[in-house]
């Protein structure tokens, strides 16, 4: 009888134990890479219903920051547009966004939303302006919590939130601009409607994070109630300068993932090829509970 080794050293029988032994090792890395494929890329959202997109744009850099954080007791989305026209624009939007999102997961339980973003909102303007030691900058931001059907939010500049219901777009926040202002002066009689259509300052914001005279946010008065199926999006003007409603609407209308519905806006963006093409993000989170 033939001892292994006899076989081993049998020509005629090597290349099936080589194919054997081969099998044996490379097995276990054929497995992990297959799991490692199966598992959700930083960003794509997975079983919690979220997802993101962003381009650049035509600018020489991204100003744009944004995160998601999901925790037990419920779930932070916020976005921040760093203001393109001044030197420290990237600087304040990722400052104000790690400050929101390192304070939120500092918590233990949910937050008193009008506290969390009140407290959240003065530490990130604080944060800004020490780093940006005397530079200008600023950025707009808009923040949402989201606890079972309750959606709280808070915002700043003219980033806007959106909830998708039923095939309609509905804004849930105001931009904080002079146009804004300069409507409200034309509805009272203060000024005729040319003079508030053609104001030259008239996207310019009056409120935003990284300035001496922030005061506070603006916040739901009550929490809006969600259900299944809602879609809630947050985004950069970028988003909502360049796609219609309706082409936002027709996207958020398909069968579509939220983060496949996030790179379709950004994919439809970048197909109009605007010269001036401002940076463009949106977060988009699905309430399938």
């Amino acid at each position: 009888m033939n001892t292994l080794k006899q076989l081993l050293d049998d020509s005629a029988l090597t290349p099936y134990w080589m194919i054997v032994v081969w099998i044996l090792l490379i097995w276990p890395l054929i497995m992990f890479r297959h799991r490692i494929q199966k598992m959700p890329k930083a960003g794509t959202g997975s079983g919690d219903g979220i997802g993101n997109g962003q381009t650049i744009g035509a600018r020489e850099e991204q100003d744009d920051y944004f995160a998601t954080v999901n925790m037990p007791f419920g779930l932070l989305a916020v976005l921040a547009d760093g203001i393109s026209g001044l030197s420290g624009g990237r600087v304040a939007s990722t400052a104000a966004v790690h400050t929101f999102v390192k304070e939120f997961r500092e918590l233990e339980r949910f937050p008193d939303p009008p506290e969390f973003f009140g407290d959240a909102a003065m530490n990130a303007n604080g944060e800004i302006m020490n780093q940006l030691h005397g530079v200008q900058g600023g950025t707009t931001l808009v923040a949402a919590l989201i606890r079972s059907s309750m959606l709280y939010w808070g915002a700043v500049g003219d980033s806007l939130l959106f909830v998708y219901r039923g095939g309609i777009l509905i804004p849930v926040n105001h931009k904080h601009t002079l146009e804004n202002t300069l409507q409200e002066q034309y509805l009272s009689g203060e000024i005729t409607e040319s003079e508030a259509l053609g104001n030259p300052q008239r996207k310019t914001l009056v409120n935003y994070l990284g300035s001496e005279n922030f005061r506070s946010m603006e916040l739901a008065e009550e929490p809006f109630q969600l259900y299944k199926g809602d879609k809630i999006m947050l985004c950069s003007d970028g988003v909502y300068n360049t796609l219609t409603e309706m082409e936002m609407e027709t996207i958020l209308s398909r069968p579509l993932s939220p983060y496949d519905a996030a790179q379709a806006m950004i994919d439809l963006i970048e197909e109009k090829r605007l010269v001036h093409q401002d940076n463009a993000t949106v977060i988009i989170v699905e309430r399938r509970w």
